[in-house]
This record gives C-alpha cells, structure tokens and sequence, in this order.
C-alpha cells in the first residue's frame, strides 16, 4: 500500500531564526497519532539543514529533505551541495526537476535523470517532479509532456531502484500564480502516471509508488484534492511557511481525517 506523504518546500525563504522556529512550531503542533501512517517531510534551505535535523531528530514521521543536488559526487563545483551532503546532514529525501530549478536554471530531464542517480547511490530518496507548461496545457500537450519526461528521467531504472522515487506532479502554471488545478484535473494527470508506470513496470510497483499534488495546495482545497483516489499528498510551497496552515494541510490527507 502506498504511503501518503506531505512534503515541505521552504524553496529560498527564512534566515535561521525563523527556520528554528517554523520546525520547532512544526514539532510542538504535530499531532502524530493523527498520521500514523503518513510521512513528513521538511526541506529548508541547505543553510539550514543541520539545525533543522537537529529539531526533528528522532521525531517520529518527520524527515528532512534537500531542494536540490548536484549528479558528480565531489569536485570543482563551487556553490554546489552534493547527495552525499545531504545524507551526512540526516536528509533522506530530495527534491529534483522542481518547476523552478527548469525554468530559472535550464535543467533537462538528462541531467535530472543523473541528479536522481546520484541521489539513490546516495541512499537518498529522490521526489521527482514533473508537469506542464500553461501553453502545454492549453493546446493538450501535457499528456505527452509528462509522458516524456517520466521517460527520457526515469524509465531506464531497474525496477528496484524505481520503487524508491516518490514522484510530484506540479502544474507549471498554478506553481506560485494562485491558480490550482481542479481536483479533477489533477486527478486525470495522477491516473495517466500511474498507468504509465504501471506498462514499465508492472501494476504492483505502480500501486505502490506514491504520487504527490505539487501546484499550490492550501489549508481550504487540500482535503478535495487528496480525497483523489491517485492522489498521495502534496508537495507545499508557501503554505509550508506557516506551522498552522501546513499541518491543516497534513490533517487533510484521509488517514488523517478517520
């Protein structure tokens, strides 16, 4: 059975102080019998890795994540953080091919594709996102846009490895403008993945592989969109900034709500 999973993206907000006290409020408000069976994940900025692990050491449900890393191991890539970093700071998780790391830094699903590598050799699980363009959308492209970006990414992984990923389907054009897919849209998408894995890899992988809603989720339509039945969870960006909104959006998931 597949797990339902929230994931926290800070992307590039709060100093130190304030990433203190967002996964302190976090740890404080959470009510961990209510998700039992779901799993949290927290990604702040890379600065702030190694405090926010110390807050959510041995909290039960609660993981950190990276943003982003580099595919080489090590080497001359100033300003860069690799899997093996992130691993050493207690990250067991890691976002890549977020909708802004293609758009403002022009990364391809080759190269994305290396980055998720790097991640499982790196015992990391990578969270891998994928959507479409509004032009993409409105002239019905995004079937074949996910399409190919599941393909040339991810589909040359050994299954085994494949059962690790957790994947994010983020609709570019409600990332950050306030606009949200309808939980029917988002569900059509979420369906069409799942079959796809499921022709690469078998009905039981794709049962079993969770897929995330990663387009503006919030406190008053998370319940909607999860009650999906392809729907897994979310990956949260700015409502994550906030411990009361991103735990209403956590008490949306349905194992949360019995």
């Amino acid at each position: 059975m597949r797990k339902p999973i929230v994931a926290g993206n800070w992307k590039m907000n709060t100093n130190l102080s304030e990433a203190v006290a967002l996964a302190e409020n976090i740890v404080r408000q959470l009510n961990v019998a209510r998700i039992d069976k779901a799993d949290i994940i927290l990604a702040p900025p890379f600065t702030h890795l190694y405090r926010v692990s110390e807050i959510i050491a041995n909290k039960h449900k609660l993981h950190l994540g990276g943003q982003n890393c580099h595919q080489e191991a090590n080497g001359a890539y100033t300003g860069e953080v690799s899997a093996g970093m992130l691993r050493s700071l207690g990250a067991s998780y890691v976002i890549l091919g977020h909708s802004e790391r293609r758009q403002y830094f022009g990364e391809d699903d080759v190269l994305i594709g290396q980055k998720v590598r790097a991640a499982l050799e790196n015992n990391l699980r990578p969270i891998y996102c994928l959507g479409e363009k509004l032009e993409e959308r409105e002239i019905g492209k995004h079937f074949n846009v996910v399409s190919q970006q599941m393909q040339t990414a991810l589909f040359d992984l050994e299954e085994a490895d494949f059962r690790k990923l957790v994947i994010a389907y983020e609709p570019v054009w409600a990332i950050g403008t306030g606009k949200t897919a309808s939980p029917a849209q988002a569900q059509e998408v979420h369906a069409f993945l799942r079959e796809l894995i499921a022709k690469r890899y078998g009905a039981a992988t794709a049962e079993n592989t969770s897929i995330l809603y990663g387009g503006s989720a919030k406190p008053d339509n998370a319940a909607e969109l999860f009650d999906q039945p392809d729907i897994d969870g979310g990956l949260i960006g700015g409502a994550s900034l906030k411990a009361e909104d991103f735990l209403a959006i956590v008490y949306a998931l349905p194992c949360a709500r019995r």
